[in-house]
């Protein structure tokens, strides 16, 4: 078992397959993930990933939550959430995490908080149908109608369906496909529609009802330091020289 990974909404657009045909996807965006912590077996009792994403202001961030990310030495992070894994899945802190860690094909799932609403009626909230819209009710018609009996029982039952705050509800959206990613731009694209609004944070794992294809990077997809400057090989390092100035 690998670790997921905390990803923003950006939005919605299309893809254009191949043979012409246009695939409706979510847009998530991987902003700065990266190993927070490690918990294993022997020191805390069970083994995870704590991950990291977006950046946050320093002055914003609490004092002990400053020395936990001044420890791993990583920035303030906007988000941080913990993973469980296996012991050979574990990774070591401070390694980012790419958009390859999913592959085309491949299906997950997302875990967000739904849209807020606000305070709703009962007909938003529940669809009820409302009460008579012609002669015989006066400035009542969207009202729920009855909510109890009579003196027997003598109150509202709990779990009413009645008037009060809708969505803003945590929600997981099961088995959608990974239609392509964007290593370089940190971009993972999902067929239909997630939880939540722009800019909201969302928990993308692998599939627990379905298998992970073949190809899956294990534990993780992990970003190269220096992904613009090629590695130093050891023929162009500088030839030595002596005391003089002269190559040895």
């Amino acid at each position: 078992m690998r670790t997921g990974v905390i990803a923003k909404k950006m939005g919605m657009t299309r893809l254009f397959q191949e043979d012409g045909r246009h695939v409706p996807v979510t847009v998530l965006q991987l902003e700065k993930l990266q190993v927070v912590a490690r918990r294993e077996a022997d020191r805390d009792g069970y083994v995870a990933v704590q991950l990291g994403a977006g950046t946050a202001k320093a002055k914003n961030v609490a004092k002990p939550q400053r020395g936990h990310f001044g420890k791993a030495e990583v920035e303030p992070k906007a988000i941080v959430r913990e993973f469980r894994v296996s012991e050979d899945a574990l990774l070591d802190v401070g390694a980012e995490i790419a958009a390859d860690h999913f592959v085309p094909g491949q299906l997950v799932d997302v875990q967000g908080y739904t849209q807020g609403k606000g305070f709703a009626g009962a007909m938003k909230r529940w669809g009820f149908g409302g009460l008579r819209a012609t002669h015989g009710v006066s400035v009542s018609h969207r009202s729920h109608g009855s909510t109890g009996n009579r003196q027997d029982p003598g109150k509202v039952f709990k779990n009413k369906k009645m008037a009060g705050h809708m969505g803003d509800r945590q929600r997981t959206q099961q088995n959608l496909e990974v239609v392509s990613t964007d290593v370089e731009r940190g971009l993972i694209f999902l067929k239909g529609s997630v939880p939540g609004s722009k800019g909201g944070w969302l928990i993308v794992k692998d599939a627990v009802k379905v298998k992970a294809p073949e190809g899956v990077p294990y534990p993780a997809a992990i970003r190269a330091a220096n992904t613009n400057q090629p590695a130093e090989t050891p023929a162009e390092q500088a030839p030595a020289t002596d005391a003089a100035g002269q190559e040895g």
